[in-house]
């Protein structure tokens, strides 16, 4: 490691919090899931509903552990979510035609129509999210996170 990467280690002397980039994440994770938190309580909504219903509008019909990949929910967690929001009939359940191990989940109408609200509560925060930075800048910020990702994935 060179000397001048190791103010980003916590175990090395030269660390600094405020240059340590997973500090600055779980900020803004956090801050990002309060106000969130707050926007869907607006349509009776919440987080991990968000996240399973956006993700079925962006890739249609999704498998369970595809939902629980992007969504970054656990699988026992995603399937107590499942079964709350096929009560709800937000979404509707289906096993794979070519392999029965799968199940799929794709949005009703209804799931189609809380999301369409989710987002119009949550538009404002978005847009605010992103004052002051350039196209480029959310480009270079993301293909960073990427880099990052793909870093704490090689174990």
């Amino acid at each position: 490691m060179t000397k001048r990467l190791r103010r980003y280690i916590p175990s090395e002397d030269e660390f600094s919090y405020l240059d340590f980039p997973f500090y600055w994440l779980a900020r803004v994770q956090g801050t990002y899931q309060q106000q969130m938190e707050k926007a869907l309580k607006k349509v009776g909504s919440d987080i991990p509903t968000w996240r399973v219903l956006f993700i079925l509008k962006v890739h249609g019909k999704s498998s369970l552990s595809e939902i629980s990949t992007h969504a970054i929910i656990k699988l026992p967690t995603l399937t107590r979510i499942m079964t709350r929001m096929k009560a709800e009939n937000l979404v509707e359940t289906s096993t794979h035609a070519e392999d029965g191990r799968v199940t799929e989940v794709e949005l009703t109408p209804a799931g189609a129509d809380l999301i369409h609200r989710m987002e119009e509560v949550t538009a404002r925060l978005f847009a605010r999210s992103y004052v002051g930075l350039s196209d480029a800048q959310i480009t270079r910020l993301n293909a960073t996170l990427a880099q990052i990702l793909d870093n704490l994935a090689e174990d």
